[in-house]
Order: structure tokens, then sequence, then C-alpha cells
């Protein structure tokens, strides 16, 4: 099945292709046996599309936990995996749901899939690699700057313990893209000068509030309108590009001096998102450009927008002073041909979960949450820039950047009663706090947080 015909199902499942077994080596896993087993948290469309994915790689693995926030989510996924696979797929004891969900099944598995909304990525891929797990995440890894540090940290951390992390950051596993990469820093286009790095395209999904839902539970639900859980569009989506971006200027280098940008001016906006139907859901802007500058003088120009019926881009091209290129192709100042990729080309998506389990069975160190943690935190900066119409340094956003996701919240939930998260106020509720008002305000600040008691919604 493909993977949007397997994510919108409602009925069962069956089929499943199992291709491109890998080799399997001793010790591929805690218990030593070529046995991985398996767990997904977040059980929404991309935590679904990526465990599928997994399993077409077709090696010894089995799913023996699911872990998702609302409890229909978690349980529809387990009947969908469990009819579609009995064989490889055994969750009797293995699905949970709440705030805590995600510990009980990282607990139980060798390696684990995290598709959770993204300002919750930091905390589960720390206590993965804490708990000794192989990591499969998706991107951003973080929404801000505290996030970025605990992912920086806990990559080191699966370094120490030789865990094999792969981000889903999938163009450095398209080989248009790796063939690219190699072109450049072979010097097909000469010294590079610039980029330009775009994700313009429409407007996204919403769902409407459920009868019953806490406001908790109706921004979870629209984890993409809301700053705390998405980052904005520049951080969720845009990130791919700039990673693109990141991985050229660095040429593959995430310890070089060119990992990241050292500085960045930005503008942006809500031109759609001020209709009155957009009163109460985040404060998303909805559209960016960014102007990101290396350590060695080259600049990366972004844009990023989400908007229904304008001009569409999504692509990046490296200039240099031979040539420019492009996933695939290289042209030379002349315009004429210097090289175009030919050979396979697999289906990114599936062939990260390929290389991942090579990985792991062939015991090959891998690592990608360092260039992942960068790119993501490229976004968070030019977010930041944006928001306040300030140049601000790398150095000064990832020391000083204003935390998004209610960090603190979550712990002390987590410690005391995580029964109480639906129930809690989030971050950012309606007809409080607006939108980032650029020039009138800092990005160094505190954000001022509901007071429980003193707001509740009103349906």
């Amino acid at each position: 099945m493909k993977r949007r015909d397997f994510l919108k199902s409602t009925g069962v499942l069956a089929g499943a292709s199992v291709v491109g077994g890998v080799s399997v080596a001793r010790g591929a896993n805690a218990s030593g046996s070529d046995l991985i087993k398996l767990a997904l948290v977040g059980c929404g469309g991309r935590g679904r599309g990526a465990l599928q994915q997994r399993l077409e790689v077709g090696d010894n693995v089995k799913v023996v936990a699911l872990a998702d926030a609302f409890e229909a989510n978690a349980k529809a996924a387990a009947g969908a995996f469990t009819e579609m696979d009995k064989e490889r797929v055994d969750l009797k004891d293995g699905v949970f749901w709440g705030l805590d969900a995600y510990k009980k099944a990282i607990d139980m598995c060798d390696s684990v899939l995290i598709a959770t909304a993204p300002g919750f990525r930091p905390i589960h891929f720390t206590y993965a690699v804490n708990a000794g797990k192989h990591v499969f995440m998706e991107k951003p890894c973080a929404v801000d700057a505290r996030g970025y540090k605990m992912a920086i940290a806990a990559a080191k951390i699966a370094d120490e313990k030789n865990l094999k992390v792969v981000c889903g950051y999938q163009r450095h596993y398209q080989n248009p893209y790796i063939g690219m990469v190699e072109q450049i820093k072979a010097g097909k286009i000469g010294r590079l000068m610039y980029s330009r790095v775009y994700w313009n395209g429409d407007g996204i999904w919403e769902r409407p509030r459920q009868n019953g839902d806490t406001e908790m539970q109706y921004q979870m639900r629209n984890w993409y309108h809301f700053n705390w859980l998405c980052g904005d569009n520049i951080i969720e989506q845009h990130c791919h590009n700039i990673d693109v971006g990141n991985w050229v200027h660095s040429l593959g280098d995430p310890f070089g001096k060119n990992a990241h940008p050292v500085r960045c001016n930005a503008m942006g906006g809500r031109e759609v998102r001020k209709f009155p139907r957009f009163k109460n859901s985040g404060h998303r802007f909805d559209h960016f450009f960014c102007e990101f500058t290396f350590d060695d003088g080259t600049q990366m120009f972004s844009q990023c927008r989400q908007q229904a019926n304008c001009y569409n881009n999504v692509s990046e091209t490296f200039y240099g002073t031979e040539g420019r290129a492009w996933a695939g192709g290289i042209n030379d100042t002349k315009e004429q041909a210097v090289w175009r990729f030919e050979g396979d080309n697999p289906d990114p998506y599936k062939n990260e979960h390929v290389q991942h389990a090579k990985y792991i069975r062939e015991d090959i160190k891998h690592n990608d949450a360092w260039f992942a943690a960068h790119s993501s935190m490229t976004a968070v900066l030019g977010r930041y820039c944006a928001y306040s119409g300030k140049e601000i340094s790398w150095n000064d956003a990832v020391e000083k950047g204003r935390d998004e996701f209610p960090y603190d919240l979550v712990a002390d939930l987590e410690a005391n009663d995580p029964t109480k998260f639906w129930d809690a106020v989030p971050p950012v509720v309606p007809d409080t706090e607006p939108p980032a008002q650029p020039a009138e305000g800092e990005f160094i600040y505190e954000r001022s947080v509901p007071v429980p008691g003193e707001w509740k919604w009103d349906a």
C-alpha cells in the first residue's frame, strides 16, 4: 500500500510489502539476538507512515509498543498494525497513552521511532538515548533554543553509547541530493558564494474543536497551529530546505565552522492568518524571508510561505564562481549542462529506514542528530529574527532565545500527576498574548504564561 493510502485508511489493513532485507550482525540490539524490538511514539499520520516504512525493510523486527498522548490514536494504530502484520506486531502489553506514555513504550524496545509533535521531541529523544535505545526521530528536533541544547546534549550521549540515530531530513537519503553534494565537494561549481532555499506552498490542515475538548486537547489536535508545539512553518516545514543549505555550506561537516550560520536578519508576518477565523488558533506567521550568513561570509537566502493560490516553489539552488547546482543537476555560468544525476533513486522516506537498520545490524557509527539539531536551530534563529525585526547572532539566539515549549510545566506534571495534562493551561490561549510585532520588542523576553484559574476556555 502507498503510505498516504495507508494513513487515510480506517478499515482493515493487509498486505504490506516486504522488500530489501539487510544483513544481520550478532549483537544488533540490547538482547544480543538478531531480533530488533520496535516502538512507535506518536501515532499520528507521520508516525504511522514511518512505522510502515520501517516494517517494509523486511528484516527481523517485532513491534512491541505504541504510545500517543491520545488514547484513541494509540488504540487505532494498534488495531491497524496488528491487522496489517500479525506475525511481526505483538502489542498485547504495549499500547500506552497519556503524557508519560512514551517512557513505557521506550522501556520495552531496542529501537524507537519518535514522531510526536516537534515541541516534545527533545524530551523524548533525551529519554531514549539515556535508556540506551537506537532512535529514528522525525524533524525538526526542537522548536526553541532550549530544545536545541537538549538535542545536542542527547546527541553527545548517543555517541558515547554507540547508538545509531537517523533523523527525518530524508534528503540526506535521496540519491540526487547525495550526488549533488559530492559534485560540489569535487569543485564542479567552483567556490560557493550563496544559496537560495524555498518552501512556498499552500496552507495547512485544521481540525475543528470537538465537544468536550479542553483547550489543551484542542491545541494538541491542532499542533501545527501553535508555536509551542510546531515552532511555526519555518521550523516545521522549511527546515528541510534550510537543512540542505547547511549541508552544502558546511560540505557535510556538522562539526566544522560552517556547520550553521553565525547570524541572520529576517522579516515575516501574517497576511492570511490575520483573518478572524484564525483568531484563536495560535500565533504562527504565514510567510518568512531570511538572510543567513555563515562564518566564511557565504549567505543563504531563505523563503517560506503557506498561502493558497500564490507562487509555489520548493527547491534549493547553490551558486558558485563556475556554475550553479540543484538536486540532480549542475550548469556552468553559460547554463550549459555539466552534470546530471543518473542512477537509482529509491524512495528516501523508506531508504532512511533501510539505512538505519543497516547501521544497527552492522554496527556502523552513525548519528544524524548533530546536523539535524543545527538545522532545526537555524530555522529557530530565523524565526527569532523575523519576530523581533532584529539581526541576531547564533550565539545570542542559542544562549538567550526565549522558550516556546513549556518544559517546566511538562516536567512537573510528569513527576507529580501526568493525568492532569489535559486540564493544564497551554502556554498561549485565546485573547491573551498577541502575535509577535516586529520592531516593538526584543526577541529575548519572558513569556506571560496564563495563570491557572484566571483563564478558562468558554466553549
